[in-house]
């Protein structure tokens, strides 16, 4: 299994027991879909490892506390610990209406109410206080805030997202 080919579930920040279990900080809005699974993938190494889990718990909102096969003591566990969680993409649960996730949108046109077509978008960037909409424009970088209120449509089938931004935004990074 590739990252490209995963979503980024958590990582494991502690141990619990002697006995190896370790606890999950989830990276989601909805904890309860993943209290249940069979297993995850564990980037060891940069390589994805796959773990069978014996049992499961959430406890305190977004922690996961798991058992994995095969990691039956504090060593077993130390060597996993602050290691990321990945799982499928095909186990994220469907999207309705505008909402999407980011990697779904890589390659939409951007499409600004008063500019017009702005470009492709590359990427988002969300290590900033507000992600960005980083959208590809004849080779420069336009970034645009993903705020609920400039973004009105995402049209998937189309792939396409309709945003209407403050007049001059767009053109400060073409002009």
């Amino acid at each position: 299994m590739q990252k490209e080919d995963c979503f980024y579930l958590g990582k494991i920040v502690k141990k619990h027991s002697f006995k190896g279990e370790v606890v999950i900080k989830l990276d989601t809005d909805e904890p309860d879909l993943y209290g249940n699974l069979e297993s995850v993938f564990v980037d060891l190494g940069n390589n994805l490892v796959p773990f069978f889990i014996e049992k499961s718990s959430l406890s305190r909102g977004t922690m996961l506390r798991l058992k994995f096969e095969g990691v039956d003591s504090e060593e077993d566990a130390e060597a996993i610990l602050r290691s990321d969680i990945y799982l499928p993409l095909n186990l994220l649960p469907e999207l309705t209406g505008d909402k999407f996730y980011f990697h779904e949108v890589i390659g939409f046109k951007i499409v600004d109410a008063t500019f017009g077509e702005v470009g492709q978008l590359k990427e988002i960037n969300d290590t900033s206080a507000q992600p960005l909409f980083v959208v590809d424009r004849d080779g420069k970088d336009v970034f645009i805030p993903m705020i609920d209120d400039f973004i009105k449509k995402v049209d998937k089938k189309n792939k396409t997202i309709e945003v209407t931004t403050p007049e001059g935004l767009i053109s400060l990074y073409i002009d």
